[in-house]
């Protein structure tokens, strides 16, 4: 059986886990200090990539990935920052809803599959 690795663990939550090649990380959230939805969401792509990149994978590879949106008016600013961001030709599948996040500061969270590079 194939063992689960798991990376930026803490008591509560890891940051990320790979089982079979699949890469799962944990709900990212805005760390920078930005407050508007822009540089929030730009932060939290970044995040994404580190991540991905820690678990031998990269946004070209995003299998899903799920949105959350304190305030669903702000999909249009989120979605111009989205865009630039994702890779060419790759564009995964996606969901995105309006939630009540834990932090009221938080205007976004996005969870994200992918898989790993092959060889």
């Amino acid at each position: 059986m194939n063992a689960i690795t798991r990376h930026g663990m803490g008591p509560r939550l890891s940051e990320a886990a790979v089982f079979n090649g699949v890469v799962y990380l944990a709900g990212m959230v805005p760390e920078s200090g930005a407050t508007d939805i822009r540089g929030q969401t730009a932060d939290v792509l970044a995040q994404v990539d580190q991540h991905l990149a820690v678990c031998g994978s990269d946004k070209s590879l995003i299998l899903r990935a799920q949105i959350f949106l304190a305030d669903i008016v702000d999909i249009v600013a989120m979605n111009e920052v989205w865009d630039a961001w994702v890779a060419p030709g790759h564009a995964p599948p996606r969901a995105t809803v309006q939630a009540a996040l834990a932090d009221p500061g938080m205007k976004i969270e996005i969870v994200v599959t992918a898989a790993q590079r092959q060889g």
